[in-house]
């Protein structure tokens, strides 16, 4: 094969290219395109079932956490309860107490003015 066939060869060869060329690109444009199109619903998609996933667990942590702070009030309701319980009962032991010393204080004043009485009565 000459030099001149082989130009030739390839001249026919680029020119074939050349001629499918435009077409290819287009195919292979479209083609992306369509591809681009189903990534973007993918996307889109993905997005959406990311956003119902994520609020779906904003709302499981919210629940969760009025559940906990609804334990805490009841827990702290609970705890004051209790103190004022044991508030009252130590206020009844000291009333009792300060009951018991004020009539042991009666006795004594009592025994001392007997006491005074029999004194002044004894007395010429």
């Amino acid at each position: 094969m000459t030099l001149e066939e082989r130009v030739y060869k390839l001249e026919w060869l680029v020119e074939g290219i050349m001629a499918t060329l435009p077409q290819e690109i287009a195919l292979l444009r479209q083609e992306t395109r369509a591809e681009m199109g189903g990534l973007r619903q993918e996307i889109a998609l993905f997005r959406t079932e990311v956003e119902a996933k994520l609020n779906g667990l904003r709302q499981e942590v919210e629940d969760k956490f009025n559940g906990l702070r609804h334990e805490v009030k009841s827990e702290i309701a609970g705890l004051r309860q209790e103190m004022e319980d044991k508030f009252n009962g130590l206020r009844q032991e000291v009333k009792a107490e300060i009951n018991a010393a004020f009539n042991r204080t009666m006795l004594v004043f009592t025994g001392l003015a007997v006491a005074l009485a029999r004194i002044t009565l004894l007395r010429p």
